[in-house]
């Protein structure tokens, strides 16, 4: 039954509930620089942002990550008081994505997932007694868009690889299950503080500032990584990413697979009380103590 399955589908908000497809699916499309409708897609943009997508643009353009998101995005929430995403900012007082040329996309061998897909969408689901996700397809069929008259048929797996989606999907694979799993536990899993929304942020979208937190003493004094996994992440952007949706999550949904230190806990709850002592006691309320998402060992203090 549909109010079964956990849908993150840019579809959501519409009440028509759209044809899903498999790759096998023949569709007919073609988009090139003579189209009458090229970068029209483009002129009026609603992108979100997987982490691999600010990944690969932030390289591509020298910047940090912190860099880009201040100068090319915009965080959402997703759902109401719920996890944050990120889209691409618009030109000030506009609606055209940055990056639109009239030769077309400037950063185009690094753009993102959802432009890469157009005009396919990627439907991720799971079944609330499941715990694998299973992918489909729909179609976006836009009244400005005339490459679906184009005379080229392909399936939409060809498409894909045409598109060079694989890579993209595999690593943003970890991300949406985090967003399904999040959905799929509803109240379950109660209102994340605002601590863990920053932690959640951070470890998805701000790799370079994350990188910083997982070589903090903080964070040190509370896990208890391997040299080789340490060393591994420190050289590999990608590692490090696909260790932040495993870090989220142990914090958010508690599937430990990350060692604490025996005597982590003893050592925060001594730092804490010295602190109060000092009369530094933080004003934020103190998390509650059964919420999956306050784990109490996050080393995020």
């Amino acid at each position: 039954m549909m109010e079964n399955i956990i849908n993150d589908s840019p579809f959501v908000p519409s009440p028509v509930i759209p044809t899903s497809y498999d790759g096998s699916k023949v569709i007919q499309f073609r988009c090139h620089k003579e189209i009458a409708c090229f970068n029209a897609c483009c002129k009026n943009i609603d992108i979100t942002l997987t982490p691999y997508d600010i990944l690969r643009l932030k390289r591509r353009l020298g910047l940090t990550s912190g860099e880009f998101l201040l100068g090319f995005t915009e965080p959402y929430e997703m759902d109401k008081d719920s996890i944050a995403g990120v889209k691409f900012k618009p030109v000030e007082d506009g609606t055209a994505c940055q990056f639109m040329t009239d030769e077309g996309c400037s950063v185009y061998e690094d753009r993102p997932t959802a432009c890469r897909y157009y005009p396919v969408a990627l439907v991720s689901m799971r079944k609330q007694n499941e715990y694998t996700d299973t992918n489909s397809y729909a179609l976006v069929e836009e009244a400005h868009c005339l490459g679906h008259k184009e005379n080229r048929s392909l399936t939409i797996d060809e498409y894909r690889h045409e598109q060079g989606l694989e890579d993209y999907d595999e690593l943003g694979r970890g991300w949406r299950q985090l967003i399904l799993k999040k959905k799929s536990s509803g109240p379950t899993v109660g209102t994340p503080s605002k601590r863990s929304l920053q932690l959640f942020f951070m470890a998805c979208y701000d790799v370079d500032r994350f990188r910083d937190f997982v070589f903090s003493d903080s964070f040190n004094e509370v896990y208890d990584l391997p040299d080789d996994l340490k060393k591994t992440i420190a050289e590999d952007e990608i590692e490090l990413m696909q260790f932040g949706f495993r870090f989220l999550r142990q914090v958010m949904f508690s599937e430990e697979s990350i060692a604490v230190k025996a005597d982590a806990f003893d050592k925060r709850l001594a730092k804490k009380q010295e602190r109060e002592a000092a009369g530094l006691t933080s004003s934020e309320p103190a998390p509650a103590p059964d919420s999956p998402y306050d784990h109490p060992e996050c080393g995020c203090d």
